[in-house]
């Protein structure tokens, strides 16, 4: 007797099957995408899980296709983003069915991507690998922008740090998830015995080995930073409250007490819980002590612009990282404000439902900072800058690097303590070192503090959740990678034209019956 999903690779039996079969089999395999990226590293599942949504598809209306990739994408955002359920419970103070209740409307909502992204592959294109994975890459990159950007679970994240990922440098994320969705189709399309598709594979990875013989960056014959990384370990539920506000000083200030004297000390996002007019002096003694010792100091701290506040007619607030002390300054203020882990959307709508917003003002209070901003001046260095959730944006570090030595991020994922989400936060990270070819210093209030070298590789990294310094040697590139030159146009362009020729040459003769149901 043939399997179930025998049958699904049988084009002929296909269409007499049930659709609950590929509803079910599509949620789960939208489910077990993200054990392919970090913590797991599963990176097969990145394979078959796109694979098995491809099979679902075969023979089906568009009307089905657009459920079955519900289906799919209801449970990869179920699953893949479920670590947003500490944020929320934990410490948005939400009950915990109202907290499931909310990830499941946001599965729901997201889950719209990939039942737009197949209802058009079954109603416009032929069942091709080369219709597919030019829509899911697409679709991939219209998550960086729709609704203020989503840019989470890629497939090519999959691949940081293996074979694939020698296209980073060419073709960013975007080209390494194409690869990887052609290679997931072409195991179906071989398993039914179209056995072509063998030869394409093997170009692809022959290609990737290829690519990761390029080299577009050196290193400039320079002594490398000494840098000390500063990981505070405060509590969140501690961190913004008035009476805990001078402890979390002490304890930053006593972690770099000893690290004075090397070239760059970096504190982590908001590692100074108040902004800089209320602690003027603190600021001050900081600076004098950095230039005393010759160090630059970097930390966060939210900021005030008073002038433009004044300008404005009310307060502007930003998520800033300040750079001071020896021949160091400069400030970079954020850009991309991250939904539910910083600020919620609709947050005077949305107060009676997560009282902590009255309380912290990294939810409910900052502004975007304006874009194309200066790197910070290090001692005669160009340092490029992303806080936190800037990071998973890929054109948007690619600005940065490209004028810049050496990367810089500050994060604080104490809000996701203990869930899958400061580990692929990391993973985004590296993948962002690759596609630009710059060493990338990384500074958490809990972790994964890490330092990652221009191959995307974690040279050194700290112990989660306790307070740490991480020492390490920063050196500074010079050379621009293909894809800091030419952003992801080369792969969307090429996507764009391997759909608008699948159009053009889609088979006008088809089944009547099959196309009734569209």
């Amino acid at each position: 007797m043939r399997t179930y999903f025998d049958k699904l690779l049988n084009t002929k039996e296909q269409k007499q099957l049930p659709v609950i079969f590929p509803l079910l089999i599509s949620l789960f395999s939208g489910a077990i995408f993200s054990f392919a990226l970090a913590p797991y590293h599963w990176w097969w599942l990145a394979i078959l899980s796109p694979a098995l949504l491809y099979a679902s598809l075969r023979k089906r209306s568009a009307k089905q296709a657009f459920f079955i990739g519900w289906s799919y994408g209801i449970g990869l955002w179920f699953v893949g983003a479920f670590w947003l359920y500490t944020s929320i419970h934990v410490y948005g103070d939400t009950n915990a069915v109202l907290s499931v209740l909310m990830i499941a409307i946001m599965a729901l909502l997201m889950g719209l991507f990939t039942a737009v992204q197949t209802w058009l592959y079954r109603r416009f294109f032929p069942e091709t690998p080369l219709t597919f994975a030019p829509l899911w890459v697409l679709f991939e990159w219209s998550k960086t922008w729709v609704f203020t950007g989503f840019p989470w679970l890629f497939a090519g994240y999959a691949f940081t740090e293996r074979f694939i990922d020698g296209y980073a440098p060419l073709f960013g994320i975007f080209g390494v998830s194409f690869v990887v969705i052609v290679l997931a189709c072409a195991v179906v399309e071989i398993l039914n015995r179209r056995l072509f598709w063998a030869i394409p594979s093997a170009l692809l990875l022959l290609g990737a080995w290829g690519a990761s013989q390029l080299s577009f960056v050196q290193a400039k014959n320079e002594r490398p930073l000494e840098v000390s990384l500063i990981q505070g370990n405060i509590p969140q539920d501690l961190k913004w409250l008035t009476e805990y506000q001078i402890k979390t000083l002490e304890i930053y200030a006593n972690l770099t007490r000893t690290e004075w004297g090397r070239d760059l000390i970096v504190w982590p996002e908001s590692s100074i819980p108040m902004f800089q007019t209320d602690i003027e002096p603190f600021l001050e003694a900081m600076k004098v002590q950095a230039d005393k010792t010759g160090s630059a100091w970097v930390t966060g701290i939210p900021y005030w612009d008073l002038k433009q506040s004044q300008a404005e007619g009310y307060p502007m607030y930003y998520n800033t990282l300040m750079a001071t002390g020896f021949e160091s300054e400069g400030l970079y203020k954020k850009q991309r404000l991250v939904p539910f882990g910083e600020y919620i959307p609709l947050s005077g709508l949305l107060s009676w439902v997560l009282p902590a917003l009255q309380n912290d003002p990294s939810m409910s209070g900052f502004s975007r900072g304006e874009k194309d901003q200066k790197p910070l001046s290090i001692r005669h260095h160009r340092l490029g800058s992303a806080i936190c959730y800037e990071v998973a944006y890929p054109n948007l570090t690619r600005r940065n690097a490209a004028q810049s030595d050496f990367l810089v991020t500050v994060s604080n994922d104490a809000w996701f303590t203990g869930t899958a989400g400061p580990q692929q936060h990391l993973q985004m990270v590296q993948m962002r070192a690759k596609e630009n070819g710059r060493w990338f210093i990384r500074a958490t209030n809990t972790g994964v503090t890490a330092i990652i070298d221009h191959q995307g590789h974690i040279v050194k990294q700290a112990p989660m959740d306790q307070p740490a310094v991480l020492r390490g040697n920063l050196p500074a590139m010079q050379g621009e990678t293909l894809y800091t030159r030419l952003s992801d146009w080369p792969v969307l362009g090429f996507s764009l034209l391997l759909l608008i020729l699948g159009w053009l040459y889609r088979p006008r003769k088809v089944d009547v019956s099959f196309k009734s149901r569209r």
